[in-house]
């Protein structure tokens, strides 16, 4: 089977100070998984940081950080939280069990372990992480046009603005409404507005090209950026790039008064560290009122501000 197939039959991260453990889960799971291994809690997570595994099967009695800080680490993470773990363990009383689960693994398998009771239980705890894999995608994406929707925007906005605060960076959102877009359902009809909405969103999304960057649909034919770690020059940057973008598509409005073609006007807004005195709804609103501005001044256009210390 070919490194590709294992790495979809599931990523799994191995956790124990004793190698010939992981030697033996290795030799167990390697035909059907792409294993990992770590042979301490602090390398285990570096790990599941850089490697994002579907699951991790984690010793409870290591030397350093054990399994049960792991474990906790691993659930006060945003980007670990959902990797499940199945503790695999010498420990053996209904105790160690109970904490083992307690501290949010799924699964405790006991030392010496049954290799095809291990294959087993991975198995089913992955099919179970996929499933509330795409069940969490569903939530958290628009129907129509296949970005991040509100609800997805606002949990990322949350996060990256304690990040940003935390370590003394600037935070940029542009706000995006397709010009005329009424106009252009009325001409066209709501089927081919539609397909409007998913080749502008799709134009849109190759401007962001960064893990951090996303992209949400915000309601009806708005659309919102969210750029952590960007200051206002590279903001308009982005903002230059998505006009480009939307207008290099041609798709012909003919009922819009401000251009032949579909355009879109940008409400930029940066917040400057530090972030303490400021809060992400201000920088909603400000981006909002950017986009009016654009608006008011013949669409097809950006328009952009920044707030913090420092702001013009």
């Amino acid at each position: 089977m070919s490194w590709t197939n294992l790495a979809r039959n599931g990523r799994i991260l191995v956790v124990d100070d004793a190698m010939e453990n992981i030697q033996i889960l290795h030799h167990a799971l390697r035909d059907e998984h792409d294993v990992l291994f770590a042979l301490d809690g602090e390398k285990a997570l570096e790990v599941a940081l850089a490697q994002q595994p579907d699951l991790i099967l984690l010793d409870a009695v290591m030397p350093g950080m054990d399994g049960y800080a792991v474990c906790a680490a691993l659930r006060g993470s945003p980007r670990l939280q959902d990797i499940p773990v199945i503790f695999v363990t010498a420990l053996s009383q209904p105790e160690d069990e109970t904490r083992a689960l307690e501290a949010g693994a799924v699964d405790f398998i006991s030392k010496p372990f049954n290799v095809a009771v291990v294959r087993a239980r991975v198995r089913s705890q992955l099919t179970i992480k996929r499933q509330a894999d795409a069940m969490r995608e569903l939530s958290m994406t628009d129907g129509l046009t296949g970005v991040a929707n509100r609800r997805s925007f606002n949990d990322a906005l949350e996060a990256e603005w304690r990040r940003c605060a935390r370590a003394g960076l600037p935070l940029s959102v542009i706000m995006i409404d397709i010009d005329h877009f009424k106009l252009y359902n009325d001409h066209y009809g709501h089927q081919a507005g539609d397909l409007c909405l998913q080749q502008v969103s799709a134009a849109m999304a190759g401007c962001a090209a960064r893990p951090q960057d996303l992209l949400a649909r915000y309601g009806g034919e708005e659309f919102i950026l969210l750029l952590p770690q960007e200051g206002p020059e590279g903001a308009e940057v982005v903002a230059r790039r998505i006009l480009d973008e939307v207008r290099r598509l041609q798709l012909p409005h003919a009922a819009s008064p401000s251009a032949p073609h579909v355009s879109a006007s940008l409400g930029v807004c940066t917040a400057l560290p530090p972030l303490d005195n400021l809060d992400s709804s201000t920088l909603i609103r400000e981006a909002d009122s950017q986009l009016y501005l654009a608006k008011q001044g013949g669409r097809n256009r950006h328009c952009t501000s920044t707030l913090g210390p420092g702001a013009a």
